[in-house]
């Protein structure tokens, strides 16, 4: 546990550095509105630090966590604008452990963040004129996730993003969906930026059901696009929380495209120098993600799944270092029409991890297998955490959050919502046996 009086770790920086920053949070579940924060912080400097609480101090300020601080640090060290996470720093900002990182500033967004004595926890940078604001990530943060999640709800569920985006679908009138829809295209364009969060980074791509196997691919954003010498491997999945499974896996990914990399010579000097000849050196794998609808999640979850909607959801994907394009509406079966097609040419593998949040008696994955590029990352340490498994830990201590959530403003009858979501769930059980 962090305190005020516990010494920052490891040797202090030599001094003030005026583009290295710091944040700090809980990010329970990193989300698209932590990453939000996150990306407007690393466009006021050159290097962004993030500083994770600790389990304990956030339960003695705030609440339980549902993620374990191993966890939480995981999400910050995938986020691609984090420059370096820094575990158990105090819950109240200290201008000591800013100073020993060599951060001259604080950012934090604009709403109001107390200890457990109603004390503003930036008071000291705040007093020492080294806080900077950004805006706060709207109609999202831990809360409103962890309150979907106990009242069951569906009002999230996005039908098409794509018509969305273009003020055809939504709530509202004609003019709020045209201003909400621009809203949602500015904030994918800000987290499809590179790890400066000031350029273009992730390529991003719709693909749209016609018949059968076919469908048709429209472009969102161009980013960089593949290096030469990268290989394209192909992943897909709901990515719902994204959270410490997902995170691990997609490392996962990488990590076995790097060693592959590395047996094939990508990693001798002669072939960095020449990369770095041609303009700037780079890694040996170009990561495509294909996000599902809400629509198909929910027919082979039930529930309430997705607890994010596929916008939400495209945007903890781009957040991801280890993503270098995303595809919206990816279909369930990646099919070889499908893959043949795929904008960057007919992928060198498809991953797939050890286990399924969304089980099926088909082989999803027959195509890719008959094809040879059918990939299997093995077991890791959060194979099991998933979206269900998430909603699992927040029911099990539903005490905890209920407290939690009314202590934020939730006034729902938040029992009545368990017993709904208990029907749900084994109504989903049974239609699944009957497969």
């Amino acid at each position: 546990m962090s305190t005020a009086d516990e010494r920052p770790p490891g040797e202090p920086a030599p001094e003030l550095l005026e583009g290295r920053l710091w944040v700090d949070g809980c990010f329970d579940f990193f989300h698209h509105g932590h990453a939000g924060a996150v990306v407007q912080a690393r466009q006021l400097g050159d290097e962004l630090y993030c500083g994770v609480h600790s389990d304990e101090a956030i339960l003695e300020n705030k609440g339980p966590t549902v993620m374990t601080l191993r966890e939480r640090v995981l999400a910050t060290d995938a986020c691609r604008w984090v420059t370096k996470t820094v575990p158990n720093a105090p819950y109240v900002t200290q201008l000591d452990w800013i100073s020993h990182f060599g951060c001259k500033y604080v950012v934090h967004g604009d709403d109001i963040t107390s200890d457990s004595s109603g004390e503003d926890c930036y008071r000291f940078v705040k007093a020492a004129n080294r806080f900077k604001v950004v805006k706060r990530t709207p109609s999202i943060s831990t809360t409103d996730l962890v309150g979907r999640m106990l009242l069951c709800t569906k009002g999230h569920f996005i039908k098409s993003l794509e018509k969305t985006l273009a003020g055809e679908e939504g709530p509202g009138t004609a003019e709020e969906r045209k201003a909400n829809g621009q809203a949602m295209l500015d904030r994918i364009k800000l987290y499809a930026t590179d790890e400066t969060a000031k350029n273009p980074g992730a390529d991003v791509w719709f693909w749209s059901k016609s018949s059968g196997d076919n469908g048709s691919y429209k472009e969102l954003l161009r980013g960089k696009g593949p290096q030469l010498g990268q290989r394209v491997v192909y992943v897909d999945g709901g990515f719902d929380l994204f959270s410490s499974g997902h995170i691990e896996f997609l490392r996962a990914v990488t990590q076995a495209e790097e060693e592959l990399a590395r047996q094939d010579g990508w990693y001798s000097q002669q072939a960095i120098d020449e990369r770095k000849g041609k303009g700037a050196d780079y890694g040996p794998v170009f990561v495509v993600a294909g996000v599902h609808d809400d629509e198909v999640i929910n027919n082979e979850k039930g529930v309430n799944y997705p607890i994010m909607n596929i916008f939400e959801r495209g945007l903890c994907v781009l957040q991801c270092r280890y993503i270098n394009a995303v595809v919206f509406g990816a279909p369930f079966v990646p099919t070889k029409t499908y893959l043949t097609s795929l904008p960057w040419g007919t992928p060198d593998a498809v991953y797939h991890g050890p286990t399924s949040f969304m089980p099926t008696t088909d082989d999803v994955y027959r195509a890719p297998k008959e094809m040879g590029i059918y990939r299997e990352i093995g077991h890791h340490e959060f194979e099991d955490v998933n979206a269900e498994t998430i909603v699992q830990r927040i029911m099990k201590s539903r005490g905890q959050y209920e407290a939690r959530q009314k202590a934020k403003g939730m006034k729902a009858d938040v029992e009545a919502a368990h017993k709904r979501r208990e029907e749900l769930e084994e109504e989903q059980r049974k239609k699944q046996a009957q497969r």
